[in-house]
């Protein structure tokens, strides 16, 4: 049975009674009182030796409202990465291969043991890897269209319907 998502609520307007605030250098690391609500590390510069717990907060919610305001105007391109160029490319920051593009075109194989391998760009990727690459777009949703292996660059009608009726 597959463990329950821990995943943290989004951080949200919230009021000093419901936080705390802590300094590191010049950050300010806002903890919510709910552990199930993400934190915010937060740049503030040396000014913050200056700040009250308030003024933290008030800088905190600008930018909430700043991301809330980014988040209602943006339009999403999803960027396919041409066909001859790399998909994918090995990061070493990250130390894991990462999506250079929004879409990838790839193809499923099975090994012996019925394990799944995900080829990308004539690179094989256990389960473990491309789920690992997966997060690179932590916090985002997708959608999977299984295609024809001949088939990967084409666009897919897509019908919206029970598979049974």
């Amino acid at each position: 049975m597959p463990k329950p998502s821990k995943r943290l609520k989004k951080p949200f307007f919230a009021d000093l009674s419901e936080v705390i605030i802590t300094r590191n250098g010049e950050y300010a690391d806002i903890t919510y009182r709910d552990p199930t609500v993400g934190g915010i590390s937060l740049k503030i510069g040396p000014d913050i030796i200056l700040m009250s717990d308030q003024e933290i907060l008030d800088r905190q919610h600008e930018v909430l409202l700043a991301m809330k305001q980014a988040v209602a105007n943006y339009k999403h391109e999803a960027v396919e990465i041409p066909l001859g160029k790399p998909q994918v490319e090995y990061s070493e920051r990250c130390d894991q291969w990462v999506p250079r593009g929004d879409v990838l075109r790839c193809v499923i194989h099975d090994e012996e043991g019925r394990r799944a391998v995900i080829e990308i760009d004539d690179k094989e990727f256990t389960l473990e890897e491309f789920g690992t690459m997966l997060t690179t777009f932590s916090g985002w949703g997708m959608r999977i269209v299984f295609v024809p292996e001949d088939e990967l660059t084409k666009q897919p009608d897509i019908v919206i319907k029970d598979p049974t009726d």
